[in-house]
């Protein structure tokens, strides 16, 4: 059998999520699909995928074995950049994963420029707020913000972020401008529900200082709790991409500045660095320098 082709396949169809999903992808049959997949679980001596009538997932041996399988085509799309000197327009399909707010405001359109710019590529944009396994998922590229804990992935740091403190100037007129991030026990305080239940950590010369602060509004969502200060209801606690247009357009303004977190970092992650091929490669450097305004 042609071992490569059956790579092809088994990749295809873990993408995918069905065998029919990957015959059309590979321009293929379903039954010759089917007879690829049987042969290459015999020549291997294992079973890669448990299938039953609704659906089709990949058993422990199928999980180890994707990664080796991307890994021997990565090396071959190498081989053969190196032959023709990286002539030629990147190709093929790449996987991305940012968060979800950050992504629709920064990384979809970017994206969107890279394949008008690219148009043998085809992209998928996954937008989650958790973190996602590259290598079990099936992600090419990863745009995360904050510390990173999964040293098994190689990350170049893209730029940061700032967490910011704001309201509206009319809020702040009527009630006054906090001096000390203690004044925020006794200001009414827009939250968001489904992150940090407390906020900071400021810096009070050189201590940590963590503050359960209280309010009439509390949002499970961005965009809300933004828009809610906007309109004057309190202050909010919000990463510096989420609130950028209001404070362009002075609709918000920033206050202790002097007590601001730490910078929060953004990095590009993926899973290998020697055996990229060509279009992963091209995608990186070009999200590194759509994303070079948050590295000042």
């Amino acid at each position: 059998m042609d071992k490569l082709r059956a790579m092809q396949a088994f990749i295809h169809i873990a993408e995918e999520g069905s065998l029919t999903a990957a015959a059309r992808v590979m321009a293929s049959s379903l039954p010759a699909m089917v007879r690829t997949l049987a042969g290459f679980e015999a020549q291997l001596g294992v079973r890669l995928f448990n299938r039953t009538t609704r659906r089709i997932s990949l058993t422990e041996e199928g999980r180890r074995h994707l990664e080796s399988c991307r890994q021997v085509l990565a090396a071959i799309d190498d081989a053969e950049a190196a032959l023709t000197a990286e002539a030629g327009e990147p190709a093929g399909h790449l996987t991305i994963t940012a968060p979800m707010l950050f992504g629709q405001m920064h990384v979809a359109p970017a994206v969107t420029r890279f394949v008008q710019q690219h148009e043998k590529m085809r992209c998928s944009v996954v937008l989650l707020d958790r973190v996602v396994n590259l290598l079990e998922e099936g992600i090419d590229v990863g745009i995360r913000i904050g510390e990173l804990e999964d040293s098994s992935l190689v990350a170049q740091p893209v730029g940061h972020i700032r967490h910011l403190v704001v309201a509206s100037p009319a809020w702040l007129r009527r009630h006054g401008v906090p001096q000390h991030p203690k004044d925020l026990l006794k200001a009414n305080c827009v939250r968001v529900t489904d992150h940090a239940p407390t906020w900071g950590p400021f810096n009070d010369q050189g201590r940590q200082l963590r503050l359960a602060v209280s309010g009439n509004l509390e949002f499970n969502q961005i965009a809300p709790a933004v828009a809610a200060c906007v309109a004057g209801a309190g202050l909010g606690m919000f990463l510096s991409y989420q609130v950028a247009p209001f404070l362009q357009n002075k609709q918000l303004r920033t206050v202790l500045e002097d007590f601001e977190p730490p910078i929060r970092p953004i990095h590009v992650v993926y899973p290998h660095a020697r055996l990229l091929p060509k279009r992963t490669r091209v995608f990186i450097e070009w999200i590194k320098k759509e994303l070079q305004d948050f590295q000042s």
